[in-house]
């Protein structure tokens, strides 16, 4: 588990902010689930998605679309099963 400071984690709630409100939505939930015993690793994948435009992010949260090139590896498919599971629960 990471030790987010009180400024990393406003950075990442910053990086998480999106122009589309569903992709705000979805993340804003995971961070307020889970936001206190993310990984080092699951931070670097955070900073990997939020990389993504707008749409191609919210077809992979929704799972529309697989992850593919960098974003096609264990920790990051791991990640989006989480995200996606929340929105079913």
């Amino acid at each position: 588990m990471a030790t987010l400071t009180e400024l990393e984690r406003a950075r990442l709630r910053w990086r998480a902010r999106r122009g589309l409100l569903e992709n705000d939505l979805i993340i804003t939930r995971f961070l307020d689930i889970y936001e206190e015993s993310l990984t080092d690793d699951q931070i670097a994948v955070l900073a990997l998605i939020f990389e993504l435009g707008d749409n191609e992010l919210l077809d992979l949260l929704l799972g529309r679309i697989e992850p593919s090139g960098k974003l096609d590896q264990p920790a990051v498919r791991a990640v989006l099963k989480q995200i996606q599971e929340l929105k079913i629960s």
